[in-house]
């Protein structure tokens, strides 16, 4: 899930929010195939501190779900082909991933795992592109079930679903101002959080402002499996922008958007953000 860590969102420029200097409490971490990071403002060490243990209790809870790099739901799925009484909140997940596929005509598609495979493995990819299909997926709250050969990659929408997670679990607790950080940002607060888009060769492509809002940001030559962009077209459709941010109101809607719209064009983008009230294009490159 780090495919697109160091290239395209500026950390250093989602600065502390003015007049809380010295006000600022941050955590960081690993997880999610990532570093990870969260900065509270306004609160006492103490109740940092209680507040970090179980955003890392969290993290772990939600790497048992969805990582592809450690025994999880996903990868018994993916070995198995099928999981019984999945947790809630991996059907949730799932039906998330389902409507943004069907939002961008499939160019979202969580079961290119077995392309992806057979392109860092140098095997077989016209033979692994007929694996891919995510109507042949069964989902229900019984159980989980896909079609021989298949395997599920939730490395497009998994980061931004643990950002609003940990911003669910801070508002919880009665936090308003913090900027989530788990691969993909989700920044709580009205006063908003500055953030700087950068392309994967560092050139500042947009400025924007976080307010009770995420961000995504994709870049397909920010990673290369055997020379290849990382993110694959279904169809084998080639990428068409070399970065795209999206904004939104959660993050794994952002995510999802950010890494499908890499391969769409202009028209078909639109018409898909229409599908998600409230989500926008910050940088497009």
């Amino acid at each position: 899930m780090n495919r697109r860590r160091f290239l395209c969102l500026s950390a250093a420029a989602l600065a502390p929010l003015p007049g809380h200097a010295g006000t600022v409490t941050t955590w960081e971490g690993s997880g999610l195939g990532t570093s990870l990071s969260l900065r509270l403002v306004g609160t006492d060490p103490h109740r940092a501190r209680q507040c970090f243990a179980r955003v890392e209790s969290e993290i772990a809870r939600i790497q048992t779900l969805a990582s592809l790099h450690r025994d999880s739901a996903l990868t018994r799925l993916n070995r198995d082909g099928h999981l019984a009484w999945p947790s809630p909140d991996l059907i949730d997940l799932l039906t998330l991933a389902g409507q943004v596929h069907a939002a961008t005509g499939g160019t979202f598609e969580p079961t290119v795992q077995p392309l992806w495979l057979a392109l860092a493995n140098g095997t077989d990819r016209e033979k692994a592109r007929a694996l891919i299909g995510w109507d042949r997926i069964r989902l229900s709250p019984e159980g989980l079930r896909l079609d021989a050969g298949q395997a599920l990659t939730l490395n497009g929408i998994a980061q931004g679903w643990a950002a609003d997670r940990i911003a669910d679990l801070l508002r919880a607790q009665g936090f308003t101002e913090a900027l989530v950080d788990m691969g993909e940002i989700a920044a709580l607060g009205e006063s908003g959080w500055p953030a700087r888009i950068t392309g994967p060769d560092g050139t500042a492509l947009a400025e924007t402002r976080l307010t009770n809002r995420a961000l995504a940001t994709s870049s397909p030559r920010g990673t290369l499996v055997n020379g290849q962009p990382h993110i694959l077209g279904p169809q084998g459709q080639p990428p068409l922008w070399q970065t795209v941010s999206v904004s939104a109101p959660r993050a794994a809607v952002a995510d999802a958007l950010s890494t499908a719209f890499c391969l769409m064009d202009r028209a078909s983008i639109d018409a898909a953000l229409a599908r998600f009230p409230g989500t926008r294009i910050e940088a497009l490159a």
